[in-house]
């Protein structure tokens, strides 16, 4: 079983709020959840980013693999090392 650490949207129309959980890689977005690591409030000013640092370590020593989005916020909360970016080539230019 593939365990991924996702963000799952709740709130209002245009206001969105997202828990950080970990599912099953195979469930859709709003599907059953393993466990409810925190929350993340991106319209609040300032950002709300909560989570249990100890429940996101453990299942990332479990095998867990972080989504692109989650490993940024864990980055820049300073939970995990910060992802790399890797730089997009520019498109080729089609003959016409």
């Amino acid at each position: 079983m593939a365990v991924k650490i996702r963000l799952k949207r709740f709130g209002k129309k245009k206001d969105p709020i997202y828990r950080v959980v970990v599912q099953d890689s195979h469930v859709q977005r709003d599907g059953k959840v393993i466990e409810q690591l925190g929350q993340y409030a991106p319209k609040n000013d300032p950002v709300v980013f909560n989570v249990d640092v100890e429940k996101v370590k453990s299942w990332i020593g479990k095998g867990a693999q972080p989504t692109v989005t989650v490993a940024r916020l864990l980055g820049n909360a300073g939970i995990i090392s910060k992802p790399v970016r890797t730089a997009k080539k520019p498109p080729k230019k089609q003959k016409a």
